[in-house]
């Protein structure tokens, strides 16, 4: 499973779906022995009308891609009470009964708008997260900096590696856009860091482990759209050049990237010769609400339309066939646009 030489990855099949209001015309998931479902910009304050829907699909596994509360005013008593509020939500208790949940943050649950390393009060927000993924007493987590982490499962004997990173405990300061045209523009080359020394090696050794036939990586913000001037790895473009440098030097198998945060769902795609398939950033936002306004931004990595409804994502892999199914899905509606991937 683990080769590292282009075989058979010329294909790549993009579906549109129209909308159709009847549930039970919900593809089915027989072919597929794993899901992930992912889902980002979770306003506690708004109506939520996706959970029954993620439920209906069965997955696996849940993926909070950040921003799972929106309480960035640094008080940490209203973040801890809006946690609360979500766990206590009837319709989220019921899929974590039957489905594994993990996750990570962004500005708007670590406590800063656009935070990152200067956030004061980020050692007590990494708490109240964890306490609001009952992440254990022991974990490492609770006494190492930052929330990254990984977690594997095993299915049918091989291996999907979840591998979420953390892009806001460490990150250097951005550069304001002095024109005023965009939120921010890309550091000088070499100036920041969007990880940290070490969770880039924590990183390395993740990539690095033997016999992982998927890596899903998980980043709440977009690594491959940067054009639009909001937050996202090109804000450091070294850094991009770092990951995809680490991609290529770790042999990583099967790599793909899911992020959140712009209220908007896209695929964005990188044909790179010296990786051995085509590196997918699968952003999927928001939850409860989303960017309905939406008119065009320049992404010359997007494929298919941009979906600007509340919508959540899921990863469905069939590992008879190597293939991967990267879908969004919003309210009572299968799914609005959906990208098969053939892998090793």
């Amino acid at each position: 499973m683990k080769t590292k030489v282009l075989i058979g990855l010329a294909v790549v099949l993009i579906f549109t779906r129209c909308k159709n209001e009847n549930k039970s015309d919900q593809p089915s998931d027989s072919s597929y022995d794993f899901s992930i479902a992912l889902g980002s910009c979770n306003n506690v304050n708004l109506p939520n009308h996706l959970w029954d829907d993620i439920r209906a699909l069965s997955p696996d596994v849940f993926v909070w891609g950040g921003d799972i509360v929106y309480a960035d005013g640094g008080d940490m008593t209203t973040l801890e009470l809006q946690y609360q509020q979500q766990n206590a939500q009837e319709a989220y208790q019921q899929l974590k009964q039957h489905t594994d949940i993990i996750g990570t943050w962004d500005d708007h649950d670590y406590g800063l708008n656009d935070g990152g390393v200067e956030f004061e009060d980020k050692q007590e927000s990494q708490q109240l997260f964890l306490d609001f993924l009952g992440v254990a007493s022991d974990d490492q987590r609770r006494t190492r900096e930052g929330v990254y982490s990984s977690k594997t499962y095993v299915v049918k004997n091989q291996k999907i590696k979840v591998i979420i990173l953390d892009t806001r405990y460490f990150r250097s300061p951005l550069t304001t856009d002095p024109s005023g045209e965009k939120r921010y523009i890309p550091n000088n080359y070499g100036e920041g860091t969007m990880l940290g020394d070490a969770q880039w090696n924590w990183l390395e050794e993740e990539l690095l482990e033997q016999d992982i036939d998927y890596n899903v990586i998980i980043s709440s913000i977009q690594f491959l759209s940067s054009l639009h001037g909001f937050e996202s790895w090109g804000t450091m473009p070294h850094e991009v050049d770092k990951l995809l440098g680490l991609l290529k030097s770790s042999h990583a198998s099967n790599v793909m990237l899911v992020s959140g945060d712009r209220h908007i769902s896209e695929f964005s795609k990188l044909n790179d010769t010296e990786l051995p398939y085509p590196l997918i950033d699968f952003t999927t936002s928001g939850l409860t609400h989303s960017y309905a306004a939406f008119e065009g931004e320049e992404n010359p990595y997007r494929v298919a339309e941009v979906v600007a409804d509340k919508s959540f994502g899921l990863l469905r892999f069939d590992l008879n066939s190597h293939q991967v199914s990267f879908s969004m899905h919003t309210d009572k509606i299968p799914f609005k646009q959906e990208l098969l991937i053939k892998y090793n």
